[in-house]
C-alpha cells in the first residue's frame, strides 16, 4: 500500500506548472479573410507559382460566368510589368446597393471581403457556374497587396480600393459613364510579396495560354489580351495584344493544335448534346493520334479539372460502348478485349461540361465529382458516336484497328510482368546464343547486338571476356512500329534480346534490373547494315525510351576500309576519308592497298577489336533525342517505319527532290 500512496503523489508532483496551463486565452478566433492569410494553402493550393497563377483564375472566372450566362460579350486580361493583372469584362457589373443583411456595407464591399459571399449558392443569378463556395475574389483580396474595383453600373463609375482583404477607400463614385446603359466590372491586383514563394512572378505564356483556353472553351466570347512591352520574351512567343474569339470553339482548338500532327482517323469527333430538364449540357472535340503525348484536358464550367472526374469517366465509357457495338456489326471480334482506357488513351482533344451544381473535390476544384454526370455524358457521347462510326467507315475501321492494337500492347505487357514476377532462377535463365560477360555488376559492361552468326564468331574472340558481352542476331530483326503484338511477342529475336537485357520493356522497364551499362548496335558498315540498326533503334524507341533518355544505346563505328601503306593499316569510314587518306598518302612513296570490307564476319578477330571494339581504339555513337526534338523523332518513325507505305513514298519523293536540286548546284545546270 505504501508503494502504491507513493507512486501517487509522484504523480501529482509532475503535473503542468501555470506556465504549461492550456486555457480559454490560448483560443484564437481568426476573423473576416484572416484565415486566408494565416492558410493559403487551404484555399489556393499552396503558396508557389501554381497557386500565384490561380489568383488569376478566380477573377478570370467570375468575367466567364458572366458572358456563359449572356451578360457579357468580351473579356480582357491585361499583364503590368509591375506585376500587376488586371482583368476586366462588359457584364452587368457587381451589385453595388446596400446588402440587406450588413446595409452599412454594399454588396461590393461583402463579396469582397467575406467568405462565403456570392451570387452563386443558387441559380437564380447563373444556371452555371465555375464559383461555387463565394470564396475565390474575397481570397485574391485577401493574399493581394493592393486591389482596386472599378464597377460601371446604373449610369455610374464606381471604384473601391482593398488592401490585404480590409477596406483602404470605401465605395466612391467616380462619375457618370460614357454610355448610361454600360456595365461591367474591372479588378486590378497585385500579389502580396509576403504570401508567396520569394522569386516567383506571372508568366506571360501561361497567363496567355489561359485566355485562349477560355476563348476555345466558349465560343461566345471575345477574349482581348494585352502585355506590357518590356515583359514580352521573343522566344516563348507571346504578342504583345490579341483577340482571342474562335467561333467554332472547341473544334477550333482541335484543328489548330493538331495542324502537324498525323492523326488515326482521317475526321475529328466533335460534338454538344443538351441534358433533359435543364441538367446542363457538353460538348468535346477528340481526335485520335499515334504520338505518347496526346494531351486531354476536361473542364466544368469553364474550370479546368486536371484530374478530370464524373464527366470523363462518361465520355470513356460512351466511346468505349459505341466502339465495341460497331466491331460486333461489322463481326470484328477481337474487339471483346479492349478496355475504356485503351480507347481513351490516345485521345487529344477536349471536353467541355456546363451543368447548375458541380461538386469538386476541394476548392481547386481538380476533380469533378457529380455521379449523375457519369450517366448524362455517356448517353451524349455514345449516342453521337455511334452516328460517326456508322458514317465514317473507313475511319471508323483505322480507329478500331489502332485501339485493338493498344490492347494487345496492353496485354503483351501484362504478360511482361507476369514473367518478372517469377523466381530469380527463372528470371535468370539467358538466351543460349549470348556470350555473356563474367562481370556480375552493371558497371563498366557493355553488350554488342552483332549482325548474324559469323560476325558473332569473330566478335565472340575479340572480346574482353570479362566487360563485353556478345548476342548475335539473326538478320533484320522485326520491324516493331508496322508488326501486330502478336508477332512481336512471338518473335525469338526479340524475346532473346529482352531476356538478355533483363530491364523489361514500356511501363514495366526498370533501369536498375539493365544488366549492362552499354548497349551498343554493331552492323556492317553499308546500307543492310544501317537499316538493320534501324529496326533496332526503333525497337528501342518504341519499346523501352527510358533506355536511350538515360544514356545506355550506342552505335559502334566499324571500318569500311582497310589502306595498307609501307606495312602500316589505316582504318576509314567512309569513301570520303579514304579518298582524303589516299590523297595524302599518295605525297609519299610506298605502295598503297586499299581493301573494303564486306561485313564484320570478314574482319579477323585482331581487326575488329582494333578498330571496334577496343576501348581504347575504338569510336562509340550515343543515341540521344533532343527534348526539343522528341515530336519531330516520333513523326519521323511513324513516316519512315509505321504501316503506311504512302508516308514513305511521300518522304523518298522529297528527299530526291532536295539532292536532285543540291546536284544541280553543283554542277552549274
Amino acid at each position: 500500500m505504501s508503494d502504491l500512496f507513493s507512486s501517487t503523489n509522484a504523480q501529482k508532483k509532475s503535473k503542468p506548472t501555470d506556465n504549461q496551463s492550456y486555457t480559454a486565452d490560448d483560443i484564437e478566433v481568426l476573423e473576416g479573410l484572416e484565415p486566408v492569410r494565416h492558410r493559403p494553402g487551404m484555399y489556393i493550393g499552396g503558396t508557389d507559382e501554381i497557386a500565384l497563377h490561380h489568383l488569376v483564375s478566380e477573377v478570370f472566372d467570375n468575367c466567364m460566368d458572366e458572358a456563359v450566362a449572356g451578360y457579357a460579350t468580351f473579356i480582357e486580361l491585361h499583364m503590368h510589368a509591375d506585376g500587376s493583372i488586371t482583368i476586366t469584362d462588359d457584364g452587368r457589373g457587381i451589385p453595388v446597393d446596400p446588402h440587406p443583411k450588413f446595409p452599412e456595407k454594399s454588396a461590393l464591399e461583402v463579396i469582397m471581403t467575406t467568405l462565403h459571399a456570392g451570387g452563386k449558392f443558387s441559380n437564380k443569378v447563373y444556371e452555371t457556374s465555375g464559383g461555387l463556395h463565394g470564396v475565390g475574389i474575397s481570397v485574391v483580396n485577401a493574399l493581394s497587396e493592393k486591389m482596386i474595383v472599378e464597377v460601371k453600373r446604373g449610369g455610374n463609375l464606381y471604384k473601391q480600393v482593398f488592401s490585404k482583404g480590409n477596406v483602404v477607400e470605401k465605395l466612391n463614385v467616380i462619375g457618370p459613364t460614357k454610355r448610361k446603359k454600360e456595365s461591367g466590372t474591372q479588378v486590378t491586383f497585385m500579389p502580396d510579396k509576403d504570401i508567396f514563394d520569394d522569386g516567383i512572378s506571372f508568366k506571360p505564356l501561361k497567363l496567355y495560354r489561359l485566355a485562349k483556353s477560355k476563348a476555345y472553351l466558349f465560343k461566345g466570347v471575345e477574349i482581348r489580351w494585352s502585355c506590357d512591352p518590356e515583359l514580352i520574351n521573343k522566344k516563348q512567343q507571346v504578342p504583345e495584344t490579341d483577340v482571342l474569339h474562335f467561333p467554332k470553339g472547341l473544334e477550333d482548338y482541335l484543328t489548330a493544335s493538331l495542324e502537324d500532327t498525323e492523326t488515326v482517323a482521317n475526321q475529328p469527333f466533335c460534338g454538344e448534346a443538351t441534358f433533359a430538364d435543364k441538367q446542363g449540357r457538353v460538348e468535346w472535340a477528340v481526335h485520335w493520334i499515334y504520338r505518347r503525348d496526346a494531351l486531354f484536358q476536361s473542364y466544368c464550367n469553364t474550370v479546368i479539372t486536371p484530374q478530370g472526374g464524373s464527366h470523363e469517366t462518361g465520355l470513356k465509357n460512351g466511346l468505349l460502348k459505341a466502339i465495341k457495338d460497331f466491331a460486333e456489326i461489322i463481326g470484328n471480334k477481337k474487339a471483346s478485349n479492349i478496355t475504356a482506357d485503351d480507347v481513351s488513351g490516345s485521345i487529344f482533344g477536349i471536353l467541355s461540361l456546363f451543368i447548375p451544381e458541380p461538386q469538386f473535390q476541394g476548392q481547386t476544384k481538380d476533380k469533378l465529382s457529380n455521379r449523375h454526370v457519369v450517366k448524362l455524358v455517356e448517353n451524349a457521347v455514345k449516342d453521337h458516336f455511334d452516328h460517326w462510326l456508322s458514317h465514317n467507315k473507313q475511319s471508323a475501321k483505322e480507329l478500331l484497328g489502332f485501339i485493338i492494337e493498344r490492347a494487345e500492347e496492353r496485354l503483351a505487357r501484362r504478360q511482361t510482368k507476369e514473367i518478372a514476377r517469377k523466381s530469380p532462377v527463372q528470371k535468370l535463365r539467358l538466351p543460349g546464343k549470348l556470350a555473356d560477360c563474367t562481370r556480375q555488376a552493371p558497371e563498366g559492361t557493355e553488350i554488342f547486338l552483332v549482325e548474324g552468326d559469323s560476325a558473332g564468331g569473330s566478335a565472340k574472340m575479340a572480346r574482353d571476356r570479362q566487360t563485353q558481352a556478345i548476342l548475335p542476331l539473326r538478320g533484320k530483326i522485326l520491324n516493331v512500329a508496322s508488326a501486330t503484338k502478336d508477332k512481336i511477342a512471338a518473335n525469338q529475336e526479340i524475346q532473346d534480346l529482352n531476356l538478355a537485357l533483363g530491364c523489361g520493356v514500356l511501363d514495366h522497364y526498370t533501369d536498375e534490373d539493365l544488366r549492362y551499362e552499354k548497349v551498343i548496335i554493331m552492323t556492317d558498315a553499308d546500307v543492310d547494315g544501317a537499316h538493320i540498326a534501324s529496326l533496332l533503334m526503333t525497337y528501342f524507341y518504341l519499346f523501352t525510351p527510358q533506355l536511350i533518355d538515360n544514356g545506355h544505346l550506342y552505335l559502334a563505328q566499324p571500318p569500311l576500309y582497310r589502306i595498307t601503306h609501307q606495312q602500316k593499316a589505316h582504318y576509314v569510314n567512309t569513301d570520303q576519308e579514304k579518298d582524303k587518306l589516299v590523297k595524302a598518302l599518295e605525297q609519299k612513296r610506298g605502295q598503297i592497298e586499299i581493301s573494303r570490307f564486306k561485313g564484320l564476319g570478314e574482319m579477323t578477330p585482331s581487326q575488329l577489336k582494333e578498330t571496334t571494339m577496343n576501348i581504347e581504339n575504338r569510336s562509340l555513337l550515343r543515341v540521344t533525342i533532343n527534348e526539343d526534338a522528341k515530336e519531330f523523332a516520333a513523326t519521323r518513325v511513324n513516316e519512315l517505319m509505321g504501316k503506311k507505305p504512302e508516308l514513305r513514298f511521300k518522304f523518298i519523293t522529297q528527299q530526291s527532290e532536295i539532292l536532285g536540286n543540291d546536284l544541280k548546284e553543283k554542277l552549274d545546270i
